[in-house]
């Protein structure tokens, strides 16, 4: 039996749409970034009510939680829509645009195996350094 709060329609255990403000509680981000999101292309222009309401469904929640989770692995706003373009041009075929993400994330490795090197150069010159500074000034280490 399918039951409709005015939110969420859902039968005992799983959810069919939910509006704008649940799926934003549901993702733990604000309705604006959904909206910039819709705007940017990352994801599917909303499905509306008659009354013009915005809703959606399990699909929608999974594409939001993949260009989350790309967010999350510090890919840019820039590469998320590239991948969601190259989605859109693959017929919506997931296992197409995998070789482009791993591209992405071994780029992303890459800079970031850099900055943790920069970072470890960075920390044996101001401990050197703070060494330098107790031993010239007699300092309690």
């Amino acid at each position: 039996m399918k039951i409709s709060t005015g939110y969420i329609s859902f039968d005992k255990h799983r959810i069919y749409s939910m509006q704008i403000g649940d799926l934003a509680e549901l993702l733990g981000i604000t309705t604006r970034t959904i909206r910039l999101y819709e705007k940017m292309g990352l994801v599917d222009p909303p499905k509306r009510t008659d009354g013009k309401v915005r809703y959606y469904e399990k699909g929608d929640v999974k594409r939001f939680k993949f260009v989350l989770k790309v967010k999350e692995l510090g890919l840019s706003l820039e590469e998320m829509k590239d991948l969601a373009d190259l989605f859109n041009r693959e017929q919506r075929t997931p296992e197409k645009i995998m070789p482009r993400l791993i591209e992405l994330l071994d780029d992303h490795l890459v800079n970031i195996k850099q900055k943790v090197a920069t970072l470890q150069s960075l920390d044996k010159e101001i401990t050197a350094y703070r060494q330098r500074i107790v031993d010239e000034f007699n300092l309690q280490k």
